[in-house]
Parts: C-alpha cells; structure tokens; sequence
C-alpha cells in the first residue's frame, strides 16, 4: 500500500437499528495528489461510506463494520479518533450541524485550540485559511448572521486550517451560488494539484466533471455500480438520475418516449396586474439590516400574484433568504411594509401568515424535531386545525411525492441529509398552505429525486402560487415563468426566464453563471418559444 492516501478493502456496514447495510463490499483506493468523485442516489450510502473513512463509524454512529480502512497506511482500527481528524478533515453537508464558533475567526480557530497550538501560530492559520478560501472580510462576522453558503466557506476554512492529508467533502456545492460554486471547485482542484488526497461527494456531477476528477465511485444501493476514469461513467450512468450535461442528454432523449408536459398550478387561471386582480404578496419599499450589516435589503418592491412561479437567483448573502424571512413575517422591515392579502405582517403572528405561506428552511436541522416522520407531517396541519381524517390524507400525500414511502415511523434526523430536506419539504405540503416558499429545494437531492418531487409539487391544485430560491439555475429554466435576480441586496432583474436569463456578461456580475442546458434552450429558443428541460428539446429537435 506504498504511496496510497485512503484504501477501502470490502467495506459493509449496518447501522444498530438497521435490519440491511447501509454500505456493502465497498472496495477502491485513492492515491496523494488524486481527486474522486463518489456519486449516486440520496441514501444509497454515500455518507455512510465518509463516516466510515474519518473514524465516526463506528466510533459515534454504533452498528456493525466489516472490512478494512487504512489512512496513510495506518489501520484506522489502531488509530484514536483525536489522530484520525488530523489526518482526515471533513466538510458535512449541512454546515449548521458543523459551526459552534459564534464568530468567524472563532470557528477557523476551534480545532487549532483543540490540536494545543500556540496562540501565533493559530493566528497564522486562521489568516492563512481565510485567505486560501477567499472570505477574509468575513473574520470578524457573526456565524449566526452569515448566509448557507458563507458558512459552508467557513467550514472548509476551519478544516484546512488542521492541515490534514486528506480532504472529504460531503456535498460541498450544496448551499454555494454558482461563482462561489466554482471558486471552491478551483481550490479544490489546486490542493490535489498541491499533493492532497480529496474524496468529493456530490450531485452535482457535471460541475465536478470540469475539475477532471481522477476517478468516479457509482454507487447504487449501498453498493459499487461502477468505478473508474470519467469517460466510462457516461457509459453505464442513467441520465434520468445523474445530472449530464444537457449536449449529453440530447443524445440520449432521443432513444427515449417524450417527456409529458407539466400543468403548472392548474387550479389557477393567471391573472395580470391589467385586470385588478390584487397581489398575494406585496414589499413596498421595504429596507432591513443586521446589526452587523446595515444593508440586507434596499428599496425592495416586489409583488407575488396568483399564477406565479418565482425563482430566486443571486450570489451568496445577495439578501434572498432576507427577503423571504420578510414574506413569511419571520422578520419586519425597518422601513416600508410587507402586506399579505392586504394586511400588514406587523399586524399578523407567524402562525396567522402559515395559512397563506408554507416556508421550507434551508437546512432541515431548523425545522425537523418530531420522533417519526409522519408525526412530524401531522404537527402543522394539525395546529391549523385541519380535521384529523383530513390530515391523515394530507400526510400520506406528500410523503408519497417525496418519495419517502415506508419511512413514516422512522426519526426523520436518523434519515440522510437529502432524505431530510424532503422531509421538510413534505411537513410544508401537508399544511396545505396557499402560497408554497421552498429555500435551496434541491441540496442534498439527487437529479431524479429532485426533478420528481417538483413535477408533483408545481402540479399540485391546491397552491395559488410558489417561489423558491436556488442556487441552480437549471431549477428556474425548467420550472419558473419568472425570474428574480438580487444583488447586494436589490432585486435588479425581474422577468421571464427568457428575458432575464440572456445576458450572459450580466448575469456574471450578479454572480450567476449560464449552464449548458441553459445556453441549449436560448439556442433552441426560435423552434421552442419557451425553456424546457433537455429531454423535451431533444424531441422537439427531430419533430
């Protein structure tokens, strides 16, 4: 085993109360200086396997390991885990589980404190790691107050500070705005290239595809699908569940029956601003700040009518998650009013707003607290009120559109991080709320999981409208007929996808980079007259 970071040698393991493996007959190796990209399914593994590389199996999470794990040559059997977290930093996917410093400079400096480190030499490291990541102005913020993206920066810089050999990166890209996307994609690429062993796990494959991992791990059902060079993922990868780029998936729609035209919100009739039809939703100039950052919004005016739905775009910390908060009343403005159905938000509690807006949070550590998932369901339709037989319907409703069928008695925390998020997705379905507010919907989400549950979710009759923030412009090209773009905390474009979505320069200045499906549809737009996914222009292409 001369010269290999991380060997993995028929690796099974099945959680205590598990009856199956999670992970079985897991086998590969990853030498100094290379990068792998492990792929698959939400649930089918993937973090198990990482728990298992950085020493948490089975020493946190108990269960049953077979198989062997060597770091640097070193059995992690024979390694204290205190030894193994020098050698191994790992990135989680939900950054909230991940930061306990209540300052920026205090988290990157958490672990050095921990190694016994003198005070200078913290200080050196902690500048070294901001400056590596590029976050430097954000070492004296609070952590609360930072965006899910800012923190996820910080995470890694906390993490490279200890200096480990080996790098995990458990979906990194999930709360990152494209241009920070693919800053992190370059530093990562420039620490293999530096000598650092780094195992990614992501799904957003395409992004990864252009750092030029070294090797792909496909696993499928907690097992190896396929392992190897990247030229021969394309051959054994289902495009319906692995995201390809869309050139790609032209080639292969072809071969395939059409995919079926979704009846976005077909309850209702859109109605424009011309007839009189009132908004849902009103920001009239609406202005709010931190403490810390006095600027979050900035002369907002923005209305949300029946017919809508929104997307979301812009860089991390542009103010989106703000502007949200302010929708659902979860904050006020320092200035300007918020009105829903025409009544002010300071005149109305959270719970009041409930009934109109329903608001996934953007990590599901916020929301998620009940001890079975379907207990957790039944707790909002039930403080609405909602008749019991009615609930009970409401809930198995949207826990068959997330696709978390035969999961309703287990802890909804004991699920993966992909698995929550539709968990938090689904607690909101079932209250039946008016207007549906998704933040990041699709992190942690494999591509058929997350194209499924928004086919379902923009099909649904009962809401009168829907807007999600994302950070994966693919998302809106798909599914928005509006398009909002914030920066520095001002919506500065608001329109049709097509309209907005056509400046490229433009777009990355806001910190929004154009994707290939995206370039394919603005190409295509003459014969389509609308953005559709890649499977429908495939067909389109040839009629």
């Amino acid at each position: 085993m001369d010269n290999i970071a991380v060997w993995v040698k028929d690796v099974t393991f099945r959680y205590r109360e598990r009856s199956t493996p999670a992970i079985q007959g897991i086998s590969f190796s990853v030498k100094p200086g290379e990068l792998m990209l492990i792929a698959g399914a939400s649930g089918c593994g993937k973090t198990t396997l990482i728990r298992c590389i950085n020493g948490l199996i089975p020493r946190s999470y108990k269960g049953e390991l077979q198989g062997e794990i060597s770091i640097e040559g070193n059995s992690i059997h024979n390694l204290p885990l205190a030894r193994i977290s020098q050698l191994v930093g790992t990135v989680l996917q939900d950054p909230e589980r991940q930061i306990l410093g209540t300052r920026v400079r205090n988290e990157v400096a958490f672990g050095l404190e921990n190694l016994g480190l003198d005070r200078s030499e913290i200080t050196l490291r902690i500048d070294q790691a901001l400056d590596y990541i590029g976050i430097q102005n954000l070492r004296d913020r609070e952590t609360f107050n930072l965006s899910g993206g800012e923190k996820q920066k910080v995470a890694l810089a906390g993490v490279l500070a200890m200096q480990p050999k080996i790098l995990l990166l458990d979906e990194p890209l999930a709360s990152l705005d494209p241009v920070s996307a693919q800053d992190t994609l370059r530093i990562v690429r420039q620490m293999v290239d530096e000598g650092m062993c780094v195992l990614m796990v992501e799904h957003r494959v395409e992004d990864v595809l252009n750092i030029r991992p070294d090797q792909v791990l496909l696993i499928e059902n907690g097992m190896v699908h396929y392992q190897g060079a990247v030229e021969g993922l394309y051959k054994v990868v289902n495009y319906h569940e692995i995201k390809l780029p869309a050139q790609e998936v032209l080639k292969r729609a072809i071969q395939d029956p059409p995919p079926q035209d979704l009846k976005v919100l077909p309850s209702v009739e859109r109605q424009s601003e011309e007839t009189g039809q009132p908004a849902l939703v009103q920001f009239e100039d609406v202005y709010f700040g931190y403490e810390t950052t006095p600027a979050v919004l900035q002369d907002i005016q923005f209305e949300i009518h029946r017919g809508d739905v929104i997307a979301i775009l812009g860089a991390n910390g542009a103010g989106k998650t703000t502007l949200v908060k302010h929708a659902i009343g979860l904050l006020k403005p320092l200035q300007g009013r918020v009105l829903i159905d025409g009544v002010d938000t300071h005149k109305l509690s959270v719970a009041e707003v409930a009934k109109t807006l329903g608001y996934v949070f953007q990590s599901p550590s916020h929301m998620l607290f009940a001890s079975t998932v379907y207990d957790e369901l039944a707790f909002g339709p039930t403080n609405l009120g909602h008749p019991a037989a009615q609930i009970e319907k409401e809930v198995l409703e949207a826990i068959e559109i997330v696709n978390l069928s035969g999961k309703e008695k287990e802890a909804p925390l004991s699920l993966s991080f992909g698995q929550q998020k539709r968990v938090s997705i689904a607690a909101v379905l079932a209250m039946r709320s008016r207007i549906l507010v998704m933040d990041e919907p699709t992190a942690g989400q494999d591509y058929q999981n997350y194209m499924d549950f928004m086919d379902a979710i923009v099909q649904l009759p009962n809401f009168e409208a829907i807007l999600f923030i994302t950070h994966d412009i693919d998302l809106a090209v798909i599914y928005a007929n509006r398009v909002v773009l914030m920066n520095n905390g001002r919506i500065v474009a608001d329109g049709k996808p097509d309209q907005v979505l056509n400046d490229f320069n433009q777009l990355r200045s806001w910190n929004v980079v154009p994707t290939s499906l995206l370039r394919l549809n603005l190409d295509m737009l003459p014969i389509s007259k609308r953005f559709l996914r890649a499977e429908a222009l495939a067909h389109l292409q040839v009629s």
